[in-house]
C-alpha cells in the first residue's frame, strides 16, 4: 500500500465517522460508503453510476437526519431510539436483559470475592496488632481504633466456627445452608454489598414494626414515674400534662425540664415485657430470655452508647466519615435510610446536646427514636418532636402518679412497694424454671453521671434564678 492510498484511506475513515456519505468511483461501479441510524457502516454496490447517483440523494436526506445525532454514544442512541420507538406505539420499553453468568464465572467471581476479604482480614489483624501493643504500652486509644479493634476481635471470633466449614473434609457442602440459617457467621470483610443491603433493609423493617408496636403500647400502658420530685418540679409537671390536654404545645425549656424527672432504670425496670421485647428489636438485640435478660442487654446496649457518645463529642461529631456516621446514629436508633449526611449530623447533634447537657435520659431518647421511624410521623421531624410525643403518650398514668405524688409521702411509698412487691412476684414465676440467671446489676444513672464529668452543663432555671436574685441583692447593696 502506497501513500496516496494510506491517504485515502484516512481521508474516507474521518468522513465516515463524521456521519457522511463517501464516493470511492471502481472500474466497473460506484460504491457509496454511509453511516447507517445505528452505527454500522453499509456498503451499497451499483452497476451503474446512475443508480447510485439515485441513491445517493436518498442517502444524503438520511445523512441530514441522522447529523443530529452524531454526537451520542452508540450505545446511547440504540437504547433511546429503540425506546421511543416502543413509547411511540403505546408500548412500555423493556430493560436489556444480563446474560446470565456461567457456573465456572460464578466460582471465579466466589473465589475472588472470598481471596479479597482474606486479604482484607489479614490486613485488620496486621493493623489490630498494632492497636493491641499501643494499648499495652499505656497508651490510650481513639474512638475510631476502638472500633477498629472491636470489630477485628469479633471477625476473628467468627472465623473459629467458619474455620470448621473448611477443616472438616465435604462440610464446605453446607456452609450455604448454614449461612442461610446464622447470616451473622462470615466475618465482617466476607460480606458484599448485596448482603449489607439485605440486612440494612431487615433492621429498617424489624425498627419500623418495633416503633409502631412501641407507639401503641406506650399509649395504653405509660411510663411510671417514681422520682421523689420537689414542689417547682411538680408544679412544672402538672402545668407540663395541663397545657397538652388544653391542646397546646409547651416550650422546650418546659419539656425538658419535665423529661428530667424520668430515670433510666425507673423507666426500664416499670416496662412491660411486650415494650421490652419491642425495644431490643428495635435496638437490633435478640428479643429472647427472661424480663431480666432483655433489661441486661438494653442496659448494657446503652452503656455502651453513653461512654461512645463522650467519645464522639470530644472528637467532633465532623471528625465520623460518612459509613462512621451511618453506623453511630442506627446504634441509637436514629433513621438512616433515605437521609442525607448533614441531616445524620444535625440529629446526632441533637442527641448529644440531650444526653450530655440537657440530661435527657438514654431510654427516653431510644423511645423518642422509635417514634420518628416508620411511615407514620405524623409531622415530626425533630428529636424535640418526638420527646414531645412520647410524653404526650402517657398523660392519663403518669398523672395519676403525679396525685399520688401530691399526698403524703407514707401513702406514695406505701403504693409504690405494693407496685414493686407485684412485679418481683411475676417475674419470679416467670424465671422459676429458668436455668440460667443474670444479675442485672448495671446502674445506667450513675454511669451517665460519671460520663458527663468535667463537661459543661447547662444549669437548671432555678439555679439561674438564684444567680439573678444574688446580683440584684449586690447591687441593691452598693
Amino acid at each position: 500500500m502506497n501513500s496516496r492510498s494510506l491517504c485515502r484511506g484516512v481521508y474516507f475513515s474521518r468522513q465516515l465517522a463524521l456521519g457522511r456519505t463517501v464516493r470511492l468511483p471502481m472500474r466497473s461501479a460506484v460504491a457509496i460508503f454511509h453511516v447507517g441510524p445505528k452505527n454500522a457502516y453499509r456498503h451499497v454496490r451499483f452497476n451503474s453510476t446512475k443508480q447510485a447517483a439515485e441513491k445517493d440523494g436518498q442517502l444524503e436526506d438520511l445523512s441530514k437526519k441522522v447529523a443530529p445525532l452524531q454526537n451520542v454514544k452508540p450505545t446511547e442512541l440504540t437504547q433511546d431510539t429503540a425506546a421511543q420507538e416502543l413509547v411511540a406505539q403505546g408500548q412500555k420499553p423493556t430493560e436489556a436483559v444480563l446474560p446470565k453468568k456461567t457456573i465456572w464465572e460464578k466460582v471465579k467471581h466466589e473465589v475472588a470475592h472470598y481471596w479479597a476479604g482474606t486479604k482484607l482480614l489479614g490486613y485488620e489483624i496486621k493493623v489490630s496488632t498494632k492497636l493491641l501493643f499501643k494499648m499495652a504500652s499505656g497508651y490510650g486509644l481513639s474512638r475510631r481504633e476502638s472500633n477498629q479493634l472491636q470489630r477485628t476481635i469479633v471477625d476473628v471470633a467468627r472465623l473459629i466456627p467458619f474455620s470448621m466449614f473448611l477443616i472438616v473434609p465435604f462440610a464446605e457442602l453446607l456452609l450455604p445452608v448454614a449461612l442461610k440459617i446464622f447470616p451473622n457467621l462470615l466475618p465482617s470483610t466476607y460480606e458484599s454489598s448485596s448482603d449489607v443491603k439485605k440486612k440494612r433493609a431487615r433492621l429498617s423493617k424489624a425498627r419500623a414494626n418495633a416503633s409502631e408496636f412501641i407507639k401503641q403500647t406506650m399509649e395504653e400502658s405509660g411510663l411510671k414515674l417514681l422520682k421523689k420530685i420537689s414542689d417547682k418540679e411538680r408544679e412544672a409537671f402538672v402545668s407540663f400534662f395541663h397545657t397538652i390536654s388544653m391542646g397546646k404545645t409547651p416550650d422546650r425549656e418546659h419539656l425538658i425540664k419535665v423529661a428530667r424527672m424520668f430515670k433510666n432504670d425507673q423507666v426500664l425496670d416499670n416496662l412491660s415485657r411486650h415494650q421490652l421485647m419491642a425495644m431490643t428489636k428495635y435496638m437490633s438485640l435478640r428479643p429472647f430470655g427472661t424480663d431480666s435478660i432483655l433489661r441486661y442487654q438494653i442496659r448494657h446496649r446503652l452503656l455502651t452508647i453513653i461512654k461512645d457518645d463522650k467519645a464522639i463529642d470530644y472528637e467532633g461529631v465532623e471528625s465520623l466519615t460518612v459509613p462512621e456516621l451511618q453506623l453511630a446514629c442506627s446504634q441509637r436508633g436514629i433513621k438512616t435510610q433515605d437521609v442525607s449526611p448533614g441531616r445524620l449530623r444535625e440529629d446526632l447533634e441533637t442527641w448529644l446536646d440531650l444526653r450530655l447537657r440537657q440530661k435527657i435520659p438514654s431510654t427516653l431518647l431510644i423511645l423518642s427514636s422509635a417514634y420518628t421511624y416508620g411511615e407514620h410521623t405524623q409531622g415530626i421531624e425533630t428529636y424535640y418532636d418526638a420527646l414531645l410525643a412520647v410524653l404526650s403518650s402517657i398523660p392519663d398514668e403518669v398523672y395519676n402518679v403525679a396525685k399520688l405524688e401530691l399526698s403524703d409521702d407514707s401513702k406514695l411509698k406505701l403504693d409504690i412497694l405494693k407496685e414493686q412487691d407485684e412485679m418481683i412476684n411475676e417475674e419470679n414465676i416467670r424465671e422459676k424454671d429458668t436455668v440460667n440467671h443474670i444479675k442485672d446489676n448495671i446502674k445506667l444513672d450513675e454511669y451517665e453521671e460519671t460520663a458527663t464529668e468535667g463537661m459543661k452543663i447547662e444549669e437548671d432555671d432555678d439555679k439561674n434564678a438564684n444567680t439573678e436574685k444574688t446580683e440584684q441583692k449586690i447591687e441593691e447593696k452598693k
